[in-house]
């Protein structure tokens, strides 16, 4: 690690500590060269790694996973505060993952569930795009498949609600 008073290439670190999230590391440094001595601190963080289709890599930004998301929810009542929570659902999903690099295409099966429960008609418009959907059939089956699980989540709810007492 280079100063970056001095530039001098010797330092030592003081202390380490992880931070909040558990996602990146503060280490406190101090020049050796004799004429700098000045302290400075560090964050290191785990760099995710896209795997597109192509064989590229790039690095993962939440960013660019929200602006796909962000086309899917025009006009819908999302706002910037639940894009910026989704962009950081999908990026804990990857990180939890535990591999530094991740293929492009589970990178949109991480948006897909957070968006599922954020907006059903984004969520649509998002599957259609990603998974392809060729014919009103691929609509009618995702949608079937949406009322199933409100149906199912519907009935779990029902049978934990007390029993009516009368």
């Amino acid at each position: 690690m280079h100063c970056p008073y001095c530039k001098h290439n010797d330092t030592k670190v003081l202390d380490s500590r992880v931070s909040e999230d558990g996602c990146s590391i503060r280490r406190r440094r101090v020049c050796l060269s004799p004429a700098c001595e000045k302290r400075f601190t560090t964050v290191e963080a785990m760099q995710l790694t896209v795997l597109k289709r192509s064989g590229a890599t790039e690095p993962f930004t939440r960013e660019k996973a929200v602006a796909g998301v962000r086309k899917a929810c025009k006009g819908r009542p999302v706002d910037e505060d639940d894009l910026a929570r989704l962009g950081q659902e999908v990026e804990d999903q990857l990180r939890l993952a535990g591999s530094p690099e991740i293929a492009a295409h589970e990178v949109g099966l991480a948006i897909l569930s957070p968006l599922r429960r954020l907006d059903e008609v984004a969520y649509l418009r998002f599957a259609s795009v990603y998974r392809g959907f060729e014919s009103a059939a691929d609509f009618e089956n995702e949608i079937a498949a949406l009322r199933l699980e409100r149906a199912a989540l519907e009935a779990s709810s029902d049978l934990d609600a007390p029993a009516p007492t009368g």
